[in-house]
């Protein structure tokens, strides 16, 4: 199967603090993986750099074999000027823990702004496949709604929707649920799967634990920014190798 996502030997501080040292990521096409690990295990910076939100020190990231966020000349990796770098971020969606929406937008308009702004779509075209996302998220009839008068779950909906709206290679959650109450964290929860089984390429930071068991085809597991070990749902949670995974995996479960 084709690599969608492929890391190699990343690294990345801030100041004197290593926060990623020397992960390996391999993501295949149509899979899903779900990265667990404690807080401050680096999940959410391995995520930023995936589209150079944030740029890394040492190390290569690809997407769909595109080198992301640099040129390579012979030996040495030259950064691209960032309208270069914006347009590969077309390609990676991402979600992140809170929704980011625009407060003073209406849900379509939330969802039509970057297509019709950086893509180029012409608006007509662009409100339709709108509204047939924030359909496919659930929420049709609230396309006139502003994020004030919507719950938590439905902004994050919303914000699934318009990652989706640029058509992305790979879609990023950052753990799309923790400021969610958890009665909403279900709904959220669904849309991704139903993404899975569709197919879509994601890349999940979680920390709920279910939803990687039923959904990842891996799970990685990263500690102090280095992976520990990764594999399929079944072996990680069911069988881990590691002593450090088993402590984890018992104070999460």
């Amino acid at each position: 199967m084709t690599i969608a996502v492929q890391v190699t030997d990343l690294h990345k501080s801030f100041g004197g603090t290593k926060v990623l040292r020397g992960v390996d990521l391999e993501v295949r096409r149509g899979e899903v993986t779900c990265v667990i690990g404690p807080s401050g295990s680096g999940k959410s910076t391995l995520l930023r750099c995936l589209n150079h939100l944030e740029k890394q020190d040492h190390g290569e990231i690809e997407v769909d074999g595109e080198l992301i966020g640099y040129r390579r000349e012979g030996d040495r990796l030259h950064e691209l000027a960032e309208r270069v770098v914006a347009r590969q971020r077309t390609g990676i969606g991402m979600v992140f823990q809170g929704f980011h929406l625009f407060a003073h937008l209406t849900v379509l308009e939330n969802v039509v702004e970057a297509p019709i702004g950086v893509l180029g779509v012409p608006r007509e075209e662009a409100q339709e496949r709108a509204r047939a996302l924030i359909a496919r998220v659930g929420l049709a009839g609230r396309e006139d709604s502003y994020p004030r008068q919507l719950s938590g779950g439905q902004q994050q909906r919303v914000a699934i929707a318009r990652a989706l709206a640029m058509r992305p290679k790979v879609m990023l959650f950052d753990e799309p649920t923790s400021a969610l109450d958890p009665e909403l964290v279900g709904e959220v929860l669904e849309v991704m799967k139903a993404l899975a089984a569709e197919g879509m390429t994601m890349v999940v930071v979680t920390h709920e634990i279910g939803f990687a068991r039923e959904v990842a085809d891996t799970v990685v597991f990263l500690d102090e920014g280095q992976v520990v070990e990764s594999g399929p749902p079944s072996e990680l949670f069911d069988n881990p190798r590691h002593a450090r995974t088993r402590e984890f995996l018992a104070r999460v479960r």
